[in-house]
């Protein structure tokens, strides 16, 4: 991948017009984690490092192009400056006179904050002249918002043309990252893909079956998986009506040569909550009344195994119900082991989407992993094989 890094640019005296994301949780005004801030923090110290401006852009909520007192970035600053450590200058608009001269004043150890970019309706349509009125206040694009790099946006996509543009740290990181795991990864590949519904995830099961070496399916799409062959999954949460696709699914990844993984035994229970009574069965095996909620031990040594034979692995979704327990265990069983080895170099391991994260976290095993995304969106859409406009446009080299 062909894209400049803040290593390659020279940055003395600079304005740096920085796309983040902090679209953080609140609550009573108060930031309530401080994650996405976090992330940002080696981006900023490295613009103030090599002398340039940073003036950071981003959007904060859905007010589609109203401007709305609850959406605005004023309400992260107290939380900016703890975690960055510097101060942050706020500007009421992302263009005009007004930014401009919060940017011009700029002392030393100090971050311009410009406010929402999604409070100007042009931003989600990737207006020129909002595009126009952005690329005035700086002197270089700065794109360190992977997690927006799926959305073709003015703050996103269009600033990348307008300036001379490169990737911020931890938008180098994610790429870095993504590339080891997907496009040239060392083999064999290994792809774990957990979650509820088949349906949410046909195009990344598609991309994937192309691409990597072993397959494991769990949490509810293994019982569609199931049902597909013919296995009575009793009330299982499970899309019948996909069958069809999961049969096709299985066909494509025979002639790929990959191996998909589903439970040999399921730990079923007859109600969903925490401490239910349950038992491990076979999983062809499930009691009409009751309900698969975990893939079984069985099952989690085939997994670990197959852990153990890759050399990379990607990991989206749960494997169960890891929300409560028991129902976590196969979850955390695997997600520790796959840390482990990452930990000691035997594994390169990237994770990200959905419930991903809470679920790696709740296991204790998100710290071990190689890379964790928090992109979300971004992290599926790359998985699925897409391009994403954000990142195409830093590929660009405008």
């Amino acid at each position: 991948m062909a894209w400049n890094t803040l290593d390659d640019m020279d940055l003395e005296g600079k304005r740096v017009l920085t796309r983040v994301d902090i679209n953080v949780p609140m609550e009573d005004g108060r930031v309530t984690d401080s994650t996405r801030i976090e992330r940002i923090a080696a981006t900023v110290q490295t613009i103030l490092d090599k002398g340039g401006k940073p003036v950071l852009l981003a959007h904060f909520g859905r007010p589609k192009g109203e401007r709305r007192d609850d959406m605005s970035l004023r309400h992260l600053i107290p939380a900016m400056e703890d975690v960055l450590g510097v101060s942050v200058v706020f500007a009421a608009d992302c263009i005009g006179p007004a930014a401009a001269a919060v940017i011009d004043a700029l002392g030393e150890n100090q971050v311009a904050l410009l406010e929402n970019t999604r409070f100007h309706a042009g931003e989600e349509k990737n207006d020129p002249d909002l595009v126009a009125g952005m690329a005035a206040l700086g002197d270089i694009f700065c794109s360190d918002a992977f997690s927006a790099a799926h959305r073709a946006h003015a703050s996103t996509e269009g600033l990348a043309h307008a300036l001379p543009s490169c990737a911020g740290r931890l938008m180098q990181a994610e790429l870095e990252a993504l590339e080891s795991a997907l496009g040239t990864p060392e083999r064999p590949v290994l792809a774990v893909v957990g979650g509820a519904k088949v349906s949410t995830k046909l195009e990344l099961l598609g991309n994937l079956v192309a691409k990597v070496d072993m397959l494991v399916i769990g949490g509810g799409m293994a019982n569609t998986f199931l049902a597909a062959q013919g296995i009575d999954v009793g009330k299982s949460l499970a899309e019948h009506e996909m069958t069809d696709t999961a049969k096709d699914i299985m066909t494509k990844a025979e002639a790929a040569g990959c191996r998909i993984i589903l439970p040999v035994d399921v730990v079923v229970a007859r109600e969903f909550k925490e401490g239910a009574e349950n038992e491990t069965v076979a999983a062809d095996a499930c009691p009409p009344d009751a309900m698969i909620l975990d893939a079984g031990p069985q099952s989690v040594e085939t997994i670990i195994e197959a852990i153990d034979e890759a050399a990379t692995l990607i990991w989206n979704g749960p494997l169960g119900a890891f929300e409560i327990a028991p129902f976590d265990a196969a979850t955390n069983a695997a997600a520790k082991h796959a840390a482990g080895l990452s930990e000691v170099g035997k594994l390169v391991s990237v994770a990200g989407g959905g419930d991903t994260v809470a679920a790696l976290n709740k296991a204790g095993a998100a710290s071990g992993f190689s890379y964790i995304s928090t992109a979300g969106g971004a992290f599926l859409e790359w998985m699925e094989g897409k391009t994403l406009p954000g990142v195409a446009a830093l590929e660009a080299g405008d």
